[in-house]
């Protein structure tokens, strides 16, 4: 009797079970009807995001991304065989079809201003900032609403700036350029006097970037000229009843010192390392005309993109005119490449960005630091601490340059003793400064700085009757 009890009890049980199930079945068809349509939609719309077009286009990104290339050199998909097969590009010091030969005697090349230590997260990041462009692609000149200027990607320039507190974006006007030569020389002719009989003065502080003077002389008019160094005419008073125009590099490049100008007039402001993995951040930037560009940001130089922020109006249309008239505005294609870069670099507070970048300058300046305290031969630029409202501490400065200075008497040409020390640096001369300075770019390619680190330590090494070997 209990046996058959507890029978009825389990079938009973079981038929509660199935009755409740058809219950919320039939609830949620009834309620949710239409998000159960929603639901078959979307099902339907991802099942047909099967790749079509795309599908050469990713297999051949696929398969250049995976040639390794031995681990010293990279392949791209502008270059392939004629049967489609990755061509392997060697880094510095390596050749072969890919790349495993290395020269024992090769120099370290250490003059770019190539990002290129970031290429590692950018590989890491590959998903997020992967594009691929369709044939027809906003072929037109303009965007929908007119204009030339992605908005979204203004937007994401704003909302970055924002993030770094490294520059003041609101109520101010955004023009884009052709990488920041080209926002340099807009700026001149924005600034200039327009007054031939009396032409604006372009000055600078040595040491500079030579770009100030080979371009602005290169595009000189009648309305402007490059007049050279600021002290020189500070120090002769000539300055009186002229217009002056000052390029105000801050950090500057070489040496990375945060520069305010000589002149009190008109002045532009070259920003492009004002990041927190080259220096702190102690406030935002708040200056008339600011210049930044991607490529000493993120270091995609080859993407040639960068934007001015622009505080008067005025100057604001004439820098827009100069733009147009020189390029009719800024590839469209470029602009959807950047957006996709800062929108990876903003992510999560720009904390995965600027974490990585500074880390890595930290440890080259820890290091080649160390190297240098054992030399009186050779010297570094001065470093001084600072806050950093985005790290939010007390930290040295992490320029992309190390200034170095030969400080023997008769090593006047310093570029040509570390050119006999298999280091390839750039001249002060080159930048207005004399030749006992040298600039070496320290945001080489891992490769290349392991390289430049055996160099250095070599030649320092001279100074004490030994030699480090490979």
């Amino acid at each position: 009797m209990n046996k058959m009890k507890n029978h009825c009890y389990g079938i009973c049980f079981f038929i509660s079970i199935a009755i409740n199930i058809l219950l919320c079945i039939g609830i949620f068809m009834y309620i949710g009807g239409a998000r159960w349509g929603d639901m078959k939609q979307e099902i339907s719309w991802l099942s047909s995001l099967a790749l079509t077009w795309t599908e050469k286009a990713a297999a051949e990104a696929e398969a250049v991304a995976a040639a390794s290339c031995s681990g010293h050199g990279r392949a791209f998909v502008d270059r392939l065989t004629s049967d489609g097969q990755p061509v392997c590009e060697c880094f510095n010091c390596y050749s072969g079809s890919d790349c495993s030969v290395y020269s024992l005697e090769c120099a370290a090349v250490a003059t770019s201003g190539d990002l290129i230590f970031l290429e590692p997260f950018w590989i890491q990041n590959a998903a997020n900032t992967a594009v691929v462009i369709s044939g027809w692609h906003r072929m037109s000149y303009n965007y929908a609403d007119g204009t030339k200027m992605l908005t979204e990607l203004e937007n994401c320039i704003r909302k970055l700036h924002s993030i770094a507190g490294n520059a003041v974006t609101e109520g101010r006007y955004m023009v884009f350029g052709v990488g920041s030569a080209q926002l340099l020389s807009a700026a001149v002719y924005a600034l200039s006097s327009g007054n031939s009989s009396s032409p604006s003065n372009v000055l600078a502080s040595i040491p500079f970037y030579w770009l100030f003077r080979d371009q602005t002389s290169f595009f000189s008019s009648k309305y402007f000229v490059f007049e050279g160094n600021t002290n020189s005419l500070q120090s002769k008073n000539s300055t009186n009843n002229r217009d002056v125009i000052e390029f105000v590099t801050s950090p500057n490049n070489p040496d990375g010192e945060l520069k305010k100008p000589v002149f009190g007039g008109k002045a532009i402001y070259d920003q492009v390392f004002y990041w927190p993995h080259f220096t702190p951040i102690p406030e935002p930037s708040d200056q008339d005309i600011m210049i930044f560009s991607l490529s000493k940001l993120t270091g995609h130089a080859g993407s040639r993109f960068g934007w001015a922020i622009i505080k008067d109006r005025d100057v604001y249309e004439k820098m827009l005119l100069y733009i147009s008239m020189s390029d009719v505005g800024i590839s469209q294609d470029t602009q959807l490449r950047a957006l996709k870069i800062l929108e990876t670099t903003i992510d999560k507070d720009g904390k995965p960005f600027f974490e990585f970048a500074y880390t890595k300058m930290t440890e080259r300046w820890d290091r080649l630091t160390s190297a240098f305290s054992k030399s009186t031969r050779f010297s570094l630029q001065n470093r001084h601490p600072f806050h950093c409202n985005y790290f939010n501490e007390t930290r040295l400065p992490t320029p992309a340059f190390a200034w170095v200075k030969c400080e023997r008497e008769e090593d006047n040409d310093c570029r040509a003793v570390l050119e006999a020390g298999k280091i390839i640096s750039l001249s002060g001369s080159r930048l207005s400064a004399t030749d006992r300075y040298t600039r070496v770019s320290l945001t080489v390619r891992e490769d290349d700085f392991e390289l430049l680190m055996i160099r250095f330590t070599n030649l320092i090494s001279l100074e004490n009757g030994s030699l480090q070997t490979m």
